[in-house]
């Protein structure tokens, strides 16, 4: 199992969110980050060309919630994920919401 934090940033784009909204981003979090964060999913891929202006440990992972984007990176030996932040999609490309 793997602790999940979420780093200030995160905390601030997710004041920004509606209450059913952030709901569900945090049930996912806990859902899919919790066991395998870095295994490839539908929902869930590694950005390597992504350079986003949070401080991060490479590689950035995205993890898809409806229209939402929950950016996170992984320190695998002392089994952490920390979430960076949680950005709207909408029509936007990823580059362009981070």
């Amino acid at each position: 199992m793997f602790e999940i934090r979420l780093a200030q940033g995160a905390l601030e784009d997710l004041r920004r969110v509606r209450a059913h909204e952030r709901a569900r981003i945090f049930d996912e979090i806990e859902r899919c980050l919790g066991e395998q964060p870095q295994e490839a999913s539908r929902n869930r891929k590694e950005l390597t060309a992504l350079v986003p202006p949070w401080e991060h440990a490479s590689p950035v992972w995205e993890l898809r919630v409806d229209d939402y984007r929950v950016f996170y990176d992984v320190d695998a030996p002392a089994r952490l994920v920390v979430v960076r932040a949680v950005r709207r999609k909408g029509r936007s490309t990823t580059k362009e919401i981070v």
